[in-house]
């Protein structure tokens, strides 16, 4: 009696869960991810000591002679955003460079990312023997909003550092530590929209990383003001519904269009 061979069909979810054993893996042994996760933790940690060391330091203008007088910071929530009630201290050095400038950040790691796939023919192989387009851009659209997540954490973990180092106040002006875990809430799932813009970006370039970065930083930027606005230090759970629900909707339909470019388009 002659046997039969069968060959068990993997499923949807059992392609992107291996998909994403393989992407985790790369990703926590990648010396990028953590240099990236470092400068997170690092960066508002300088900046709060440097700001405050100059506040109260007086700048000549040498063709005026007008006197500039730094500000430093007030407190040590200006790493995330501003308190009900109180101005901007540091003239407006934090309202640009604060814990947002993460979600710029993480477009290094996603673009890099992809990028060395194409670049190595690790893609092309991956999809002619192992996974299809679309388990690829989740894989790679989930490991960018994990990295992102880290990155905001991290970034806020230096900020209280920082604050503490200086001496500044943690007074929150009302808010509570809800608004606070909202606010932090909304920002991580916010980076999923980050994340799928520089995903597209990313598969549309493919090799090209030089191309990829420059194209996902001009993409975030056209969203960046916007952000604190979406996710302020008062969040509710409205502010978190919203960037949530955003993010999935993003996800879906960006993931679609890198889909369509990577089954449409060379793959080096």
């Amino acid at each position: 009696m002659e046997k039969v061979m069968k060959f068990e069909k993997i499923s949807f979810a059992g392609r992107i869960k291996s998909m994403l054993k393989v992407d985790f893996r790369r990703m926590f042994k990648s010396k990028l991810f953590y240099i990236l996760i470092a400068c997170a933790l690092v960066i508002p940690i300088l900046m709060t000591v440097m700001m405050s060391m100059m506040d109260g330091s007086v700048s000549v203008n040498p063709q005026t002679g007008v006197e500039t007088i730094m500000e430093g910071p007030e407190n040590a929530w200006q790493n995330i955003g501003t308190l009900p009630g109180e101005p901007l201290g540091g003239d407006e050095i934090f309202m640009m460079c604060n814990i947002n400038m993460a979600f710029m950040g993480v477009a290094v790691f996603v673009c890099l990312f992809i990028s060395d796939d194409f670049r190595s023919g690790y893609a092309k192989n991956l999809f002619t023997v192992r996974a299809k387009r679309g388990e690829y851009v989740v894989s790679k659209t989930v490991s960018g909003f994990i990295c992102g997540a880290f990155m905001l954490i991290a970034y806020f973990l230096g900020s209280m550092l920082g604050g503490a180092i200086s001496g500044l106040s943690f007074d929150l002006h009302g808010l509570n530590a809800g608004n606070l875990a909202m606010c932090m809430l909304a920002k991580i799932f916010l980076m999923l929209v980050f994340v799928s813009i520089f995903t597209l970006i990313s598969v549309a370039a493919k090799q090209k990383a030089w191309l990829a970065i420059c194209g996902s930083l001009g993409g975030g930027m056209l969203l960046f003001m916007m952000v604190s606005m979406i996710t302020p230090l008062g969040s509710t759970p409205i502010h978190v519904v919203l960037c949530a629900a955003g993010g999935v909707l993003f996800a879906l339909g960006l993931g679609a269009i890198s889909k369509a470019i990577l089954k449409k388009t060379s793959l080096v």
